[in-house]
């Protein structure tokens, strides 16, 4: 009857992940071959979900650990456009996206809102055009330098004034921001917190993640890991190189 209560009070957007009972599930090809997305899926079907919690959580690893194509899964699953875009819409161009997310299905809290908003960093200038080929009221994001348009988004769709609330996933949204960009963005994600929204975002970046409170999922060969940031390879290796350049840079360049 907790659970039950739970249910009915909670204003998570991705309360839990399932797998649909006839997922046709191909153990032995991509993406279920991934270390990670193998873990994620396994701790589906063993703990009957994955949860995931309030505020935000990152998504952390090397190229190619999955944390894109899990975030990839969870949008399409959750009704957003695959390609980036909000619950109102988006373009499909080419179909790149793995069957995940037609493995996948939301459970959400009954306070939860219905709105949301996919950031996928590689896809955006379709997002734009679509944009601009509706028409209304949008800046116009083509005008405008790579940082300058997602700094133009976090203002205008996933922290505007009207203060909107509800799931934004981002896929490395740090791509071509400066640092003073990324350190409004840790202060807009606090914000965007602090009013309900959820948010998952897979990033590389030691910046974003150093979010006070913020839950990080580290993956890679051993799977998906619960971690801090003081724990992360990704700080660790920044931490590193920039006390001592010369200690990288002797094993990569040639004498």
């Amino acid at each position: 009857m907790r659970d039950a209560d739970d249910w009915q009070t909670d204003s998570r957007r991705i309360r839990r992940v399932h797998v649909h009972g006839d997922a046709a599930i191909d153990e032995h090809a991509w993406p279920a071959t991934v270390p990670a997305i193998r873990a994620f899926l396994d701790g589906v079907r063993r703990n009957g979900g994955w949860e995931f919690t309030a505020g935000v959580t990152f998504l952390v690893g090397e190229n190619g650990s999955g944390k894109s194509t899990l975030l990839e899964g969870i949008a399409e699953a959750a009704g957003l456009p695959a390609e980036g875009g909000s619950t109102n819409g988006g373009r499909a161009t080419w179909r790149t996206e793995s069957p995940l997310g037609e493995w996948l299905r939301i459970e959400h809290g009954l306070q939860s809102s219905r709105w949301g908003f996919f950031l996928r960093a590689e896809t955006m200038h379709g997002y734009y055009s679509y944009l601009e080929d509706i028409g209304g009221p949008d800046p116009a994001f083509h005008r405008m330098s790579h940082g300058e348009s997602f700094n133009e988004l976090l203002a205008e769709k996933l922290d505007p004034e009207q203060f909107v609330t509800g799931l934004a996933l981002l896929d490395e949204p740090e791509a071509g921001l400066s640092f003073q960009s990324l350190l409004s963005w840790v202060t807009a994600l606090d914000r965007m917190r602090s009013r309900g929204t959820q948010v998952l975002c897979a990033t590389h970046s030691p910046v974003l993640t150093s979010l006070p409170g913020a839950t990080i999922l580290e993956l890679g060969d051993w799977g998906i890991r619960e971690t801090s940031w003081e724990e992360l390879e990704l700080v660790q290796h920044h931490r590193r190189y920039l006390e001592a350049p010369e200690r990288y840079l002797r094993h990569l360049l040639a004498e």
